[in-house]
């Protein structure tokens, strides 16, 4: 059996754990996320003795992940403290000589999903996260998408809501996608976090107008085969059939596809990986490590 490592490094809690080429997990472990060099270390240690062959990390972002940059492995500027130009990918190899596969969480995500979770056997599907953060990670032909950076969905621009008047919350951009629609905005906007409104609330009427808006540009630029919604703002199930309908009215026809003419219910759906997407995902990333070594 080939014993493989998995990190889903979050800006709040590191998951980590060990697990087999097939998409099973045996053992995992949480923590809050602290300094990198004690988070690290901590990762460290679960590893020691287990025997792993490779590991998958999925990280918070921004990342570098350009081999050929002398970053590569690097945590981007961020706001979490002390994390900027830390060496995550560095610290591990210092440990473990092994194949580590690296990207970004939402990346990791996606990887998992369309291996093992609700996209498996299509060629291309997109992961969104919504909750402290909006991300997204996509594949497209089988492969994880890069360019010049990682995508960085959650800051596109989105029109407002005719009867929104929030500023926005994002530090860089205010009202995009993640200023607008992420569990702090909605916590600021309405006093309260996502999970105590009522589902008759102004604010899912707000959240299905932002997210179909965003899910149209997606669709439109990628054409995914299927669209994975996860993070704690998505686990109102409510929000779904709002979000169908939105896209549905925003596309006006324009998409002639049964999965949004007809079949929304199917093609925008929660992980089916669940909570696990992260972790499992992560695990897809040493697969893909291991698999890139022979």
């Amino acid at each position: 059996m080939t014993v493989l490592g998995a990190i889903e490094g979050g800006g709040t809690k590191f998951v980590v754990g060990i697990g087999t080429s097939d998409g099973t997990i045996i053992e995992t472990e949480s923590f809050p996320t602290t300094t990198p060099e004690e988070t690290m270390e901590r990762t460290v240690q679960f590893f020691l003795n287990k025997g792993v062959e490779a590991i998958g990390f999925g990280s918070f972002g921004p990342v570098e992940l350009n081999r050929a940059s002398d970053t590569y492995g690097h945590i981007a500027k961020t706001p979490k403290p002390h994390w900027s130009g830390y060496d995550v990918v560095g610290h591990l190899k210092r440990h473990f000589q092994v194949p580590i596969g690296f990207d970004t969480d939402v990346n990791a995500a996606a990887l998992g999903e369309a291996t093992w979770g609700a996209a498996q056997g299509l060629n291309s599907c997109l992961y969104i996260t919504i909750g402290t953060g909006i991300g997204a990670g996509a594949v497209v032909e089988g492969k994880l998408v890069h360019g010049l950076t990682h995508p960085e969905m959650g800051h596109i621009v989105v029109p407002r809501h005719v009867d929104d008047t929030y500023a926005g919350k994002c530090p860089y951009h205010g009202d995009c996608l993640e200023g607008m629609a992420a569990g702090p905005a909605i916590e600021e906007r309405w006093g309260v976090k996502a999970y105590e409104l009522g589902e008759d609330h102004q604010a899912w009427e707000f959240q299905a107008h932002y997210i179909a808006q965003a899910l149209m540009n997606y669709i439109l630029i990628l054409s995914p085969e299927k669209i994975v919604l996860g993070g704690g703002v998505s686990k109102q199930r409510h929000l779904f059939p709002r979000i169908h309908e939105k896209l549905r009215q925003l596309l006006n026809g324009y998409v002639q596809h049964p999965a949004i003419l007809t079949d929304s219910a199917s093609y925008i759906v929660s992980p089916g990986l669940e909570d696990r997407a992260g972790i499992t995902g992560s695990l897809a990333l040493a697969v893909q490590a291991l698999r890139e070594q022979c």
